[in-house]
């Protein structure tokens, strides 16, 4: 992947070859930005300008031979990590090397994709990634070897912040004082959940989220027509990966919503309607029935879908992006139930239910309890 095939982010690129062509490279580079702003594509492109010697501009020059190789992302001075776990191909101390096939396919074919997409690219959506003790040794071990090519070679590490404790200081030494013309690039979606005594090593790039013009721009060489493009780029909210999935009716957002609508509607059924808790409890089962990693985001959906309501209620119309695409359901008919009477109450709720799940809680307790406090939270009257 070349800078020329990367979306927007122009004064990004600029930095990075300009760093590159001054030879002013960092040991180690932190690139935070949230997803489907395109850190992991820019970090690609980055390597194969660092190691093959590209020249800016659309006509790449530089080593025909190194990009035929970072073409098929196969070249053996680019070295990868990533967030993994045992399933059905690898029962045991799973490492990053045990998938390169799929994750050569899922970076040709989403690379601008999220953790989720990739835990599906690999069968373990039910699960929880980490880059853990095994992968650190298994870096240190690659980076002890001589460059194949006599220049640099490079370990990017994708979402970072799945490393444990454990991995990261593993890595720290390595970090701060690795082998001669040894280049980490960390990539991350929040830096707080990173070490800080591994942010303190790295040169931080921060992404912002992508131009409106720039994701329709992408669209459109998708196939998209430029009125549904800006229609979908605006609604993307700086996230191509999540326009992508709406112009394809591929998004996970669209369960997300069919959960959302249906306990909303059940929450207000249940004033004055105690039977109402038997349709509470069948949302909560079956919710509670999906992947750890789903549940998260979807508790992440209901966090951004009640800032959407508060923004709408009180008048900032033109803040609010999302549009639900639910039968029947209009974000401004619920808005007014959010309000400043409970909208701190109801974020703690989900975040407190996100921080049990991701400690493998009973996701059916969980489920129950959120759903009837956030009942009674939404019945509560504005001051």
């Amino acid at each position: 992947m070349q800078f020329k095939d990367i979306l927007g982010l122009t004064h990004i690129k600029k930095h990075l070859t300009t760093s590159a062509d001054s030879g002013r490279i960092p040991h180690a580079q932190l690139f935070v930005g949230p997803e489907g702003s395109g850190t992991l594509p820019m970090a690609l492109a980055y390597a194969q300008y660092i190691i093959c010697g590209n020249a800016e501009g659309e006509n790449l020059g530089g080593n025909q031979r190194c990009n035929l190789k970072f073409d098929s992302l196969s070249h053996p001075d680019m070295h990868f990590a990533f967030p993994v776990s045992n399933s059905d191909k690898v029962k045991s101390h799973a490492v990053s090397n045990h998938y390169m096939q799929e994750w050569r396919q899922f970076l040709k074919e989403q690379p601008y994709g999220n953790l989720f997409d990739w835990y599906r690219a690999i069968g373990i959506e039910k699960k929880q990634g980490q880059i853990g003790v095994d992968e650190a040794l298994d870096v240190v071990k690659k980076l002890s070897l001589k460059s194949y090519e006599g220049g640099y070679k490079l370990m990017l590490i994708w979402m970072a912040d799945k490393l444990n404790n454990a991995a990261a200081n593993k890595l720290l030494k390595l970090i701060e004082e690795p082998p001669n013309n040894t280049i980490f690039l960390l990539i991350a979606e929040d830096e707080e959940q990173l070490l800080q005594t591994i942010r303190s090593r790295c040169q931080v790039v921060h992404f912002p989220p992508l131009a409106e013009e720039a994701i329709a721009n992408g669209l459109v060489a998708e196939g998209a027509t430029r009125p549904e493009a800006m229609r979908i780029a605006q609604e993307a909210n700086g996230n191509f990966n999540k326009a992508l999935d709406l112009m394809n009716r591929d998004s996970e957002d669209l369960i997300f919503e069919k959960w959302f609508v249906q306990w909303v509607r059940s929450a207000f059924k249940a004033k004055g309607n105690k039977t109402a808790i038997h349709d509470l409890i069948l949302w909560s089962e079956e919710v509670a029935g999906t992947g750890r990693e789903t549940q998260k985001k979807f508790l992440h959906f209901c966090i951004a879908v009640m800032r959407q309501a508060l923004l709408i209620n009180y008048n900032t119309n033109e803040l609010a992006y999302m549009q639900l695409h639910a039968d029947g359901f209009q974000l401004e008919k619920f808005a007014p139930f959010v309000h400043e009477n409970n909208v701190l109450a109801i974020t703690k709720e989900l975040e407190d239910a996100i921080y049990h799940v991701e400690r493998n809680g009973n996701a059916k307790i969980i489920f129950t309890d959120l759903s009837i406090r956030l009942t009674r939270l939404l019945h509560k009257k504005a001051a």
